[in-house]
């Protein structure tokens, strides 16, 4: 078995399918960009219950987890390819996040909410990755709690319990521009309906909430698994009810490896406020190009879809190019 320093020395058939994988990332995702032309690429990724893996290159028949070493490492060529990667169902065991850091390097580094306790909660984390050399955190950390009164915003009657869990807000510093990230994972519950109360008092908290914000002239950008099936159907109303607008540039695309062309959900999601909305943080970053990271053909192999799941994920990166404004 590789020991722990093993994993920043791959062998030579990991090195060269990593290499693969970067060459094909390269005509993905645009390269980051300083000075003129400066850019800011965000992403999010639900990492499939990413917590223990198997300290091996390649798993064993049987073993359990199944993402290895190898995993690890074309995961990370996924990840260094942004600024800051919004990262849903970190769990409570930490040690495929901290393998994850060695082979990302000293210039990374994260902020993380603790475990999220009891059965809805999925003993799931809500974390940031971000690359230190672009991008580093201004000053805010928090979960949006919410307290069920009428005078706080949202209504006994609209959420009868608090956020299965709670969304997450850092602010970051990038370029002289500060902008908010705001991540979460909502429950996927018994049913579609049953998702609708959760999202409505999500959108109302963040619209109150970025209101009060309003003074520091802060981007605020949501992102992560909203759980959303469709476009145009009762969860995406009630997302977009007070004025968050998904980012355009990701209309259309899958987001899960099970997704059948034609009936793509709409899942995850990279979304902000728009001009004319009250007194609401508006987006002055340009929104540029954006996409997914389809990895299926390339890492798949011989393994079915859902192998390939617990292997990387069952959902795809989602991802966002904005452009830094000049002096």
């Amino acid at each position: 078995m590789p020991s722990e320093a093993d994993i920043l020395a791959p062998p030579q058939r990991v090195a060269e399918r990593v290499a693969r994988w970067e060459t094909f990332l390269d005509g993905v995702v645009p390269a980051k960009k300083d000075g003129v032309g400066a850019n800011l690429l965000i992403s999010t990724w639900n990492l499939r219950a990413f917590s223990d893996l198997t300290k091996a290159w390649t798993t064993p028949d049987g073993a359990s987890p199944k993402r290895n070493f190898t995993d690890v490492h074309l995961i990370a060529s996924v990840i260094r390819r942004f600024d800051v990667v919004a990262v849903q169902e970190t769990r409570g065991n930490l040690r495929a996040l901290r393998y994850l850091l060695k082979v990302l390097g000293d210039d990374w580094a994260f902020i993380l909410t603790d475990v999220t306790l009891g059965k809805e909660g999925n003993g799931e984390r809500l974390a940031f990755l971000f690359d230190t050399r672009r991008v580093k955190p201004s000053g805010l950390a928090c979960e949006l709690v919410v307290p069920i009164e009428q005078d706080a915003g949202v209504s006994a009657g609209e959420l009868e319990r608090q956020f299965a869990r709670t969304p997450y807000a850092v602010s970051f510093l990038s370029q002289g521009q500060t902008f908010t990230l705001v991540t979460l994972h909502v429950l996927f519950g018994e049913s579609a309906a049953g998702r609708v109360p959760e999202l409505k008092a999500i959108a109302k908290w963040l619209a109150t909430w970025a209101e009060r914000e309003f003074g520091w002239d802060h981007n605020l950008i949501a992102l992560g698994d909203f759980n959303i099936d469709r476009a145009g159907d009762p969860l995406f109303e009630a997302f977009t009810s007070t004025g968050l607008v998904p980012a355009p540039q990701l209309t259309g695309l899958a987001r899960t490896i099970f997704d059948d062309p034609g009936a793509e959900h709409f899942y995850d999601q990279i979304a902000w406020f728009t001009k004319g909305q009250k007194h609401r943080p508006v987006l002055t970053l340009e929104a540029t190009v954006g996409g997914h990271i389809n990895f299926v053909p390339d890492l798949k192999g011989e393994r079915t879809l859902t192998e390939l799941s617990w292997h990387i994920s069952d959902h795809y990166p989602l991802w966002v190019e904005f452009a830094i404004p000049g002096p």
